[in-house]
């Protein structure tokens, strides 16, 4: 990760639990580039390492019927930020090209979040983040975008975290990424991620479930994903989660076989939208059960209460993959 320097800066957002800091007077730490996915990833086994040997991850957060009475763990308080990011031409069509969308001078929104993910990989991975990165859960997104981020913009992107939380199956946290175009910000990603099985102290388990997924009377599509999806969206994403490369590597992590990028299939679901989304919308994903590749995978994206409904699913038993919805804003 690249060095720059620390400086005081007003934050728009609301103080949220474990910041440390008042919402107008969170640190901001300036990188003279967007870090490197491979570096992050590196760090993330390191770390999981330190963890293990050290217990840092039973006293941060301690453990489901544990005696201790420890302080809930807190938040790393900066925001990360760089300035001056372009997208390249032949990155952009080939995520256009792999995803579906229109090829353009126009920046999807999920070529947003890619854009902006490794700033968000370097919270998940620092020393002091409470959860540990490796084994955490993609369990939701939501984006709001404001106008479309175009090929020859200048983006500022940063990413903060907020929302420390119980969740029924653990530990939760929101991961804010921001795209600023001419001192306006164009696009706002929340990634909440879920670390399995790890309690706050002092929090009860949180009771809230989710909606029973009922399978759309009938899908719009059927994708059938070759076992090289997850090395195809690497490609263009930069995420190289091991999960995701080969069986080998999967079943290192407890899976069968390797696993299609979650933001892979929503990024998908909303190319399939097209233009009736406009230029300004909300897109809001849930993460359920991981696509296995191959597999096939019934969708259905049609027009609902004056939006999109977004859905996939596994065509022998209904099992939810991703359930969704886009809003013109």
């Amino acid at each position: 990760m690249s060095g720059g320097g620390v400086s005081e800066a007003a934050d728009s957002q609301d103080s949220r639990r474990g910041s440390g800091y008042p919402a107008a007077r969170r640190p901001v730490v300036e990188l003279g580039e967007v870090p490197t996915l491979g570096g992050l990833y590196a760090r993330a086994l390191t770390g999981a390492g330190r963890r293990a040997l050290s217990g840092a991850g039973r006293r941060a957060l301690g453990r489901p019927h544990s005696s201790a009475a420890r302080a809930p763990a807190t938040l790393p308080a900066r925001r990360l930020l760089v300035h001056d990011v372009r997208a390249d031409a032949a990155h952009l069509t080939a995520y256009q090209h792999l995803l579906g969308e229109p090829a353009n001078d126009v920046l999807p929104a999920g070529f947003v979040h890619v854009l902006a993910f490794p700033l968000a990989m370097a919270l998940l991975t620092a020393d002091d983040f409470p959860l540990p990165a490796l084994g955490l859960v993609h369990v939701a997104n939501h984006v709001v975008q404001h106008r479309p981020a175009l090929l020859g913009d200048r983006l500022t992107l940063s990413a903060r975290a907020e929302h420390l939380h119980a969740h029924r199956a653990g530990t939760a946290v929101d991961l804010v990424t921001e795209a600023e175009a001419d001192g306006q910000v164009i696009w706002t990603g929340t990634s909440t991620y879920l670390a399995k099985g790890l309690r706050l102290l002092g929090e009860a388990r949180s009771p809230e479930r989710p909606a029973p997924f009922v399978v759309p009377e009938a899908p719009t599509a059927r994708w059938h994903l070759p076992a090289d999806r997850g090395r195809a969206y690497a490609a263009v994403s930069g995420d190289r989660n091991p999960i995701h490369l080969s069986p080998v590597t999967a079943r290192l992590f407890g899976f069968p076989r390797a696993l299609a990028h979650g933001m892979d299939t929503a990024a998908r679901l909303l190319a399939a939208v097209g233009p009736g989304r406009g230029d300004a919308f909300t897109w809001t994903v849930e993460f359920a059960a991981p696509v296995l590749l191959p597999s096939v995978v019934d969708v259905r994206v049609a027009p609902d209460d004056g939006g999109f409904s977004l859905a996939a699913w596994r065509p022998r038993d209904g099992k939810p993959h991703v359930v969704g919805r886009v809003e013109a804003r």
